[in-house]
């Protein structure tokens, strides 16, 4: 008897390409795109990201701010058992490491951005700076 999965899924191209008949790039695979979904929210004070990791350690993530970029990267290590008598009939759980980067500008205040990692998800809170002078007004453009 063959075990064979089935997926509720109507990404009838995307299943078939995402098979391992035809091997793709790691960067497009499937398991990859779905590892760090983000929700960003703006408010009057404050960007917040929220990050899913689901089976990644605290000390495994690492967030750095460069030249107005938000990098975050996650490293989870898988434990490999030796067993002769099993193999693998599918596997989905994601073991190694990915980033993402997130322009922030230069408007914020770098010294007081706050991060916590809490039951898989990591929040970054990004403070803005004061806009000075008030509110901005916008100008427009005529065309000629």
């Amino acid at each position: 008897m063959m075990l064979v999965p089935r997926k509720n899924s109507f990404d009838l191209f995307d299943d078939f390409f995402d098979d391992e008949f035809f091997p793709r790039h790691e960067f497009f695979s499937k398991k990859e795109r779905n590892l760090m979904k983000t929700d960003i929210k703006e408010k009057k004070d404050k960007f917040i990201l929220e990050i899913d990791l689901p089976g990644f350690e605290k000390d495994k993530i690492n967030i750095s701010l460069e030249k107005g970029y938000l990098n975050i990267h996650a490293k989870v290590n898988k434990e490999e058992k030796k067993d002769d008598e099993e193999k693998f009939v599918r596997r989905e759980r994601f073991f190694g490491e990915c980033s993402r980067s997130f322009y922030v500008g230069e408007d914020i205040k770098e010294e007081e951005i706050h991060a916590e990692f809490k039951n898989g998800t990591l929040k970054v809170e990004i403070p803005k700076k004061e806009a000075l002078g008030g509110t901005k007004e916008v100008k427009q453009i005529p065309i000629k």
